[in-house]
């Protein structure tokens, strides 16, 4: 079965046992974007491959558009130990990740999650109760050194700070892809 095949019938099985995350979108309208937005295909298959467990989460009626976002569990096991960004990278000097998180999700055509999109996401299910993600930082916090990251716990999302060069085992970030 070619791979692209196989994408589609994983999406599919996860979006039809998730359908919570997405009332009153129809499988077929979703395909049926998809196939039309190969890039779009490439974006989710690098998501399924990290880990992420990608699926709809939302759509803009206007646009026709579909919110994909990394719905595992815990951050991607595929996208953890890296720093914020590139600059921060460059910055290390010792123990340096092997990746950072906007870089990554760069090259998977993906946008970080910001603090709202985390958050909403936080009301479709239980995540990050034993990680923490990456979030897209403003630029005047990132000029000063620093990056969010955010966790749920106790019931609570938590939205935290760190040096952009940090970097920790249990610490990714979730995405997001507009198809």
């Amino acid at each position: 079965m070619k791979a692209t095949q196989v994408l589609l019938n994983t999406l599919q099985a996860r979006f039809e046992d998730n359908t919570h995350r997405h009332e009153g979108i129809a499988w077929a309208d979703v395909r049926a974007r998809l196939e039309a937005h190969p890039p779009a295909l490439k974006s989710l298959g690098a998501m399924e491959a990290s880990g992420g467990e990608p699926d709809v989460i939302g759509s803009d009626p206007k646009t026709g558009r579909f919110t994909f976002c990394d719905c595992c569990a815990d951050s991607p096991a595929g996208r953890r130990s890296v720093c914020y960004d590139d600059e921060a990278l460059a910055a290390r000097k010792e123990n340096r990740p092997a990746a950072s998180a906007v870089g990554m999700a760069a090259e998977m055509g993906i946008a970080l999650l910001t603090q709202a999109q985390y958050r909403a996401l936080q009301d479709l299910g239980d995540f990050d109760t034993r990680t923490s993600s990456w979030v897209w930082t403003p630029p005047d916090m990132r000029s000063l050194g620093g990056a969010l990251f955010c966790d749920k716990r106790y019931g609570q999302v938590f939205t935290y700070h760190n040096g952009a060069q940090s970097y920790y085992a249990a610490r990714g970030f979730r995405g997001a892809l507009q198809v």
